[in-house]
């Protein structure tokens, strides 16, 4: 069955996402009023070493107030490209300048919600350029064996699911 947006209005905005309230047809001929949040693209990235070892970043997202480890992300500008994107999140979030970048896989997290696209990237070198431009985004960024990735996902290590989907997605291009 498929619903049809009839039409949104802006309910608010900000120069990171807006809130629409859309009339919704569903297919018996109702009606339905629905929020939605409109999201510019994610671009995340990160490096595999030679050691079989993915760089991440353990950090803190208050909304949720939890813990967890994650791949460097943030939104793409206006006109950016989405892989140069991710490199730049990359670079300023971790210190290191990831080598040619591969598309691992695009998600839609909350889809039911948001119109948000996350795109993930890979690359199997990087470069060390000097500490952080954005070493508030973490507490620390490390290098771990990506033979522990599933495990630590079990644990809830890796809360956010557009990260646990790209890091099992990883585990399985390099040791699947």
């Amino acid at each position: 069955m498929q619903w049809t947006n009839l039409s949104e209005q802006s309910v608010y905005q900000n120069p990171w996402f807006r809130v629409n309230l859309a009339d919704v047809l569903l297919p018996d001929g109702r009606h339905l009023e629905h929020f939605v949040i409109r999201l510019r693209p994610v671009a995340a990235a990160t490096v595999v070493n030679e050691a079989n070892e993915v760089l991440l970043l353990w950090r803190h997202r208050f909304i949720t107030d939890s813990w967890g480890w994650e791949l460097a992300a943030g939104v793409v500008e206006d006109g950016e490209d989405i892989a140069a994107a991710a490199a730049r999140e990359m670079e300023e979030e971790t210190g290191w300048r990831p080598g040619e970048l591969r598309p691992l896989l695009t998600v839609e997290p909350a889809n039911g919600l948001t119109d948000a696209r996350h795109h993930l990237y890979w690359s199997d070198r990087a470069d060390y350029t000097g500490p952080p431009q954005d070493a508030f985004e973490s507490s620390r960024r490390e290098w771990i064996p990506l033979k522990l990735v599933p495990d630590m996902i079990a644990r809830g290590e890796v809360p956010a699911a557009n990260m646990a989907a790209a890091l099992l997605m990883l585990h399985h291009l390099r040791l699947g």
